[in-house]
């Protein structure tokens, strides 16, 4: 363990002085995000101009919501989403190579190995609008339950990177991931929705099947509402059992991958 937390202390060390290196990249890739965020506020801010109730929460109620997922964004932009891109390229190319002979979990190396520092800027706004959504919540909040959310925030952060590179890995047979990322990225737009605007086997899918509903609002149900172990232990289940299909599916993969040498 002490192993893996060093190599990864030199991955944020090379990749923020890289990030450095290209400044304008880096202030346009805050701007940009500054920008999604400001638009996602607003959005639920017009609806409930409209409401005083969505999917049983209040506005105050909802910032939450939208506070959890804004966090959950901000955390899989700046620990996973530059590394999940390449993967596709690194296996069509051969340059998997280069991280299967390393001494450590190849999966890993390859989720973690940049560590984008200018989504890291915007993980610390999205952790200052966190902070207004819970002081605006006009009921009291204990440190435990603000604990408690923080802790499902990471598990969702984990659960979406593991539903994102189980879109990715079937590259290792089609050679191409970019007509199952389109898809990922069409339906992760459910996981900026409350869960129970779904009905019927609509519901089923997004909670269980494809389950982006469950990453941002079984985390914020849990928190907002009187906890409820059937929705904790769904949570629990669903991340394990998406990880361990994304540990046998890498593991097919490489058995069928032809590595450069090959």
């Amino acid at each position: 363990m002490i192993r893996y937390l060093r190599l990864f202390v030199y991955f944020v060390r090379f990749s923020v002085s890289r990030a450095m290196e290209f400044r304008l990249d880096f202030f346009f890739r805050i701007f940009m995000d500054m920008l999604y965020y400001a638009v996602n506020i607003l959005f639920y801010k017009v609806i409930f101009l409209n409401t005083p109730v969505l999917a049983g929460w209040n506005e105050s109620q909802a910032m939450v919501f939208v506070a959890t997922y804004l966090m959950i964004d901000a955390i899989q932009m700046t620990l996973f989403s530059n590394n999940a891109w390449w993967i596709p390229a690194f296996i069509n190319r051969g340059d998997l190579d280069y991280y299967l002979v390393r001494p450590v979990s190849s999966l890993f190396f390859l989720s973690l190995r940049d560590f984008a520092f200018n989504s890291f800027i915007n993980l610390i706004m999205a952790s200052g609008i966190f902070a207004w959504a819970l002081h605006q919540y006009p009921e009291p909040i204990s440190a435990g339950r603000v604990l408690m959310l923080i802790a499902l925030i990471l598990n969702g952060a984990c659960l979406y990177h593991f539903l994102h590179m189980v879109t990715l890995i079937p590259a290792f047979w089609t050679h191409s991931a970019r007509g199952m990322e389109n898809i990922f990225h069409s339906l992760n737009k459910s996981m900026e929705r409350p869960d129970r605007i779904y009905r019927g086997k609509a519901r089923w899918v997004f909670t269980v099947f494809l389950p982006f509903s469950v990453i941002a609002s079984f985390p914020a149900r849990l928190f907002l509402e009187a906890f409820d172990w059937a929705t904790f232990v769904h949570l629990v289940a669903v991340t394990i059992g998406f990880f361990l299909f994304l540990v046998f599916l890498w593991r097919a993969g490489l058995r069928a991958y032809s590595s450069a040498s090959s």
